[in-house]
């Protein structure tokens, strides 16, 4: 988890830095090719190229569109607002997949879930600002991001229930450089980095993967209530990144809102563990 959480805030800096050069569809491209190398590249070293099939091509489609989208939605708020506003934002989406999963994946909707949700969603409005002043287009951009990773997290459990890693990652890197490619070049100019750039247009590829490979990892070793705790590190952690690279204030409100929320993710799935025990 301490891999994932210094993969996650390097990320968001690396994306900061290059958004000067590079559009976020321009981001998600690049990221998306080298990503794409990496897993034919381990893939082949490991044998699993020929678990890649076409089963479910559709919803694998659905799946790395929800991703695209909220991929690029985040890259844009990390530009826009505190680093440390985005992250807590981000921690909505379980919340976010207690709403949406009776409807997706027919799970049942208990007044523990309902609880937890109506909690997150108190803390959404805390970050935001009590008074609403804080609302602006970054706000709005990294809370909806959390919706599109929810719809991800949902449709990623669907897949795996008949595909493979290697397919899943296969997909999701190849799908998306082919829409970042459309998107990118919608206007007819591809930007290329530049020698500066191109660094961060790498650790952002890298960190990407490094990050969901830690976070598979951490939940295959620990159970999920150890490890959520632990991701709510990346909250401080990109807030003091946050202060010392952008002179960033330490805000009080997206602590508390933050705080709120991550208390309705670990009710949750205490509730849940406790239940299956």
């Amino acid at each position: 988890m301490l891999g994932a959480i210094g993969s996650f805030s390097t990320m968001a800096v690396a994306g900061r830095e290059i958004a000067s050069e590079l559009d976020t569809f321009e981001i998600m491209m690049y990221r998306s090719l080298f990503g794409a190398l990496i897993v034919i590249a381990v893939g082949w070293l490991a044998g699993t190229l020929s678990q890649i099939n076409t089963q479910n091509i559709g919803l694998h489609v659905i799946r790395n569109m929800a991703h695209f989208t909220g991929q690029n939605l985040w890259f844009y708020a990390v530009t826009v607002i505190p680093l440390a506003q985005v992250f807590a934002l981000e921690f909505t989406s379980p919340l976010w997949v207690i709403v949406l999963s009776p409807l997706i994946l027919g799970e049942r909707l208990t007044v523990m879930r309902a609880f937890a949700a109506v909690m997150g969603f108190i803390g959404i409005l805390i970050v935001a600002r009590p008074d609403m002043a804080g609302l602006n287009a970054g706000v709005i951009t990294a809370a909806s991001s959390a919706i599109f990773f929810a719809l991800t997290m949902m449709f990623t459990k669907k897949l795996t229930r008949t595909q493979s890693i290697t397919c899943i990652l296969f997909y999701l890197t190849t799908m998306q450089l082919v829409f970042g490619i459309v998107m990118a070049g919608f206007d007819g100019d591809i930007a290329v980095p530049s020698a500066s750039g191109l660094p961060y247009v790498l650790v952002i590829g890298a960190a990407g993967l490094l990050a969901h490979f830690c976070i598979t990892n951490a939940l295959a070793l620990a159970p999920a209530t150890v490890v959520v705790p632990m991701d709510f590190i990346r909250l401080p952690t990109i807030a003091v990144v946050g202060m010392l690279l952008y002179n960033e204030a330490l805000d009080v409100w997206v602590f508390a809102g933050a705080a709120i929320i991550f208390a309705g993710n670990y009710l949750n799935i205490w509730s849940e563990t406790r239940a299956k025990s």
